[in-house]
């Protein structure tokens, strides 16, 4: 081989090792545009309001952050808070929060989860998934019931459901 065939094979190899190297150090991650958010916020609030409910629902992106509240003129002054909690809920534990209702039930071994802050146990909090990766959480509190706030938010869901999938 000659000389400047081995630098040329070093250089190839080095090159190779430092895009190997940026690959390991970063990563790509999907969220969701404001405009789907929006979409999801809308379509839940209309999907209680439909049934007679008067709620608030929060769109948060994949890291809890609040993209989205929507609060109904009716529903309770409490209502935006927990509904942004029931969001950041599922997302930080990447868990729906009827499940993890069930899972953090005083006796069980998760129990305490329910007093870390922020954290609300009572369903209504959806993960939005697409493309087999979690890229927002939907939060609805008002109806009268957690399982009645889980409809809502599956309609939110529901309605960019469509556009997530790639």
């Amino acid at each position: 081989m000659t000389r400047s065939a081995v630098i040329g094979t070093a250089l190839v190899l080095a090159l190779a090792s430092g895009t190997a190297a940026a690959q390991e150090a970063t990563y790509n991650i999907r969220t969701l545009t404001p405009e789907s958010a929006l979409k999801a916020a809308q379509a839940a609030l209309k999907s209680c309001r439909d049934s007679g409910y008067q709620v608030a629902v929060a769109v948060v992106d994949r890291s809890g952050l609040t993209q989205v509240m929507l609060r109904d003129r009716y529903a309770g002054p409490h209502t935006p808070k927990t509904a942004i909690g029931k969001a950041w809920t599922a997302v930080s534990f990447r868990t729906n929060t009827t499940a993890m209702a069930e899972m953090t039930q005083p006796g069980k071994p998760a129990s305490g989860i329910r007093q870390l802050p922020n954290v609300v146990m009572v369903g209504g909090g959806l993960l939005i998934e697409g493309g087999g990766s979690i890229i927002g959480g939907i939060g609805v509190s008002g109806a009268p019931g957690g399982d009645l706030d889980d409809v809502c938010a599956k309609a939110g869901i529901a309605a960019i459901k469509d556009s997530l999938e790639f």
